[in-house]
């Protein structure tokens, strides 16, 4: 029986083609029922600007970052998180690929990317160059699930999710995951040894 490596993904083909099967941002957008796709529009330019601080945590990174947003253009958390996950990709750079799969695309995606047993979305799974998985994040960040938490079960201070506040807070979460997800790719021993760095 032959040796299994170090370093492996089995589902690295289901992520591909996953992946390939998704579309990028912007057509994701221009496709969708035009009266849901101007929530999105409406969101993007309701974000605050990335701090200097930001950008610099999110640039100069060499390694390749496959992005799949898993989402529906009828969700309000997904109008609200696709816009900002768009912005940190393109601060990140052409080496960050951002895409996005509907949640109807697939039965299988599906069932890989319950949370709780429900088909929450938005769902994020960061990728390698080969589609090897780093990791995955979303349904709702912290920020909005603290202000989700004052408002239904009287837990936390009462806080919006659309304030500038609120939406800076949300985006920095996002930043910190993307930053994460680089770091990790960039410091993986494998793809270190391939590109001898």
């Amino acid at each position: 029986m032959a040796e299994k490596p170090t370093y492996y993904d089995k589902r690295a083909e289901f992520w591909r083609r996953h992946f390939e099967a998704a579309r990028p941002y912007d057509e994701f957008i221009a496709e969708s029922d035009n009266e849901k796709a101007a929530r999105w529009r409406e969101s993007a330019e309701r974000l605050p600007e990335l701090t200097p601080e930001q950008m610099e945590r999110l640039s100069g990174w060499c390694r390749e970052l496959n992005v799949l947003m898993y989402g529906g253009i009828w969700c309000p958390d997904c109008a609200r998180q696709g816009p900002m996950l768009r912005r940190i990709a393109d601060a990140a750079g052409p080496q960050v690929r951002l895409k996005v799969i509907d949640r109807e695309a697939s039965r299988e995606l599906q069932d890989e990317l319950r949370i709780l047993g429900a088909l929450r979305v938005p769902m994020v799974v960061f990728l390698t160059e080969d589609f090897w998985e780093v990791g995955r994040f979303g349904d709702r960040t912290l920020t909005v699930y603290r202000a989700k938490a004052s408002r239904e079960v009287n837990r936390g201070q009462p806080q919006g999710i659309l304030s500038p506040r609120a939406l800076e807070a949300e985006m920095g979460e996002w930043v910190d995951v993307f930053e994460r997800m680089l770091t990790m790719v960039r410091l993986s021993p494998p793809l270190r040894k391939r590109h001898r760095d």
